[in-house]
């Protein structure tokens, strides 16, 4: 029976642990990217140090320079052109409504279905236009608050950025000092298992990071071989915006179905439904097999399981959950295998019965 001073202690310490969480809570999300980048990291930033003859504040501020420019430096290179194109495509939408008539091409309206509900559209532009503007600039009105908002997101996720890579700075930094307190505080509870979850949880978020990469990787190089064949302009930059964008489970679409539309209402028919075709059968399939298969593979997790964990962690955590869900799941697979090797050895343990009973 614990005494009044021992409870007294623990609902002091259940106090300031959840007023530290309500503290750091806004900073989780950035430490936690920063520890996984730094993981993953950790093999390139050691040989830097020695190269640097073991100078760890030094080696940690140089190799956070570095992943801040590889983090930064596509992005600033493509939002030129990005920008650019954006801006030709809404001057061609608003020239082709501007001209008359406003009849799609033959092999687009011949289309089943899509053909007669645009063609519907276009007449109905040309029988109420004031209705017509009246949509759009509704339209323009929700597109416009949802780009505020898209910026304001855009700034908050800016500054956690800024957070991660000071924090990331430190990790390396003092990296293997706090996994040291770390091992010490958790030992005493899991005790030799623990070294076993931790490698766990590091196989499975070193396999997410290259199961991520290599699939934005292949799906960059599949839509760039895709924008080339349709005869797209800048398929270098498209397949540039599309590895970015495939660093987002499922986000491959975002670019090269409204390629493949623009195309369409061009009056380049085969090449627009050859490149939905080759996005939907090969482009997407590449997210949904590659980047399963690389992390089952290499974390001795089944294909299935891997799945659930990042799609699941992806629901329930945001972005950050790509890694804490199949992080999660690892940890679980070490400990049913561990009850699997310890009922076996329980059983193999058992003396036999023998039925010694005479006749």
């Amino acid at each position: 029976m614990p005494s009044g001073k021992h409870v007294v202690l623990i609902l002091l310490l259940a106090g300031l642990v959840a007023l530290g969480f309500v503290v750091l809570r806004p900073f989780l999300v950035p430490v936690a990217w920063a520890l996984i980048i730094s993981y993953v990291t950790w093999p390139a930033y050691s040989r830097l140090r020695r190269l640097l003859g073991e100078s760890a504040g030094t080696s940690a501020l140089l190799m956070t320079l570095l992943l801040t420019c590889a983090c930064t430096m596509p992005v600033i290179w493509l939002m030129k052109p990005l920008t650019e194109d954006l801006r030709d495509a809404s001057r061609a939408i608003v020239a082709y409504f501007s001209d008359r008539p406003r009849d799609l091409p033959d092999s687009l309206a011949r289309i089943p279905w899509i053909g007669s509900s645009l063609q519907a559209f276009l007449d109905h532009v040309e029988i109420d236009p004031p209705a017509i503007r009246s949509q759009l600039s509704g339209w323009a009105n929700r597109w416009t608050s949802e780009i505020g908002d898209i910026l304001g997101s855009a700034a908050r996720n800016a500054t956690k950025l800024g957070f991660a890579l000071v924090t990331l700075f430190f990790t390396y930094r003092d990296g293997e000092s706090l996994l040291n307190q770390i091992r010490q505080a958790l030992r005493p509870f899991l005790g030799e298992r623990l070294d076993d979850y931790l490698t766990a949880i590091g196989s499975m978020t070193r396999s997410v990071v290259y199961g991520i990469v290599l699939t934005a990787i292949a799906q960059a190089a599949l839509a760039g071989l895709g924008y080339w064949v349709a005869g797209v302009t800048a398929p270098v930059t498209l397949a540039g915006i599309t590895a970015l964008v495939a660093l987002i489970p499922f986000g491959t679409p975002l670019v090269w179905v409204p390629v493949a539309v623009g195309l369409l209402f061009a009056g380049r028919t085969v090449a627009g439904v050859g490149l939905l075709l080759w996005g939907m059968l090969v482009i997407s399939w590449v997210d949904n097999l590659i980047r399963p298969f690389v992390i089952s593979s290499s974390a001795r997790i089944p294909f299935l399981l891997v799945m659930f964990g990042v799609l699941g962690g992806l629901a329930a955590f945001g972005l950050i959950g790509l890694f804490l869900g199949p992080a999660i799941l690892a940890v679980l697979m070490a400990l049913w295998r561990e009850w699997q090797t310890e009922a076996t050895r329980q059983q193999v343990r058992q003396p036999v019965q023998r039925n010694d009973t005479p006749k």
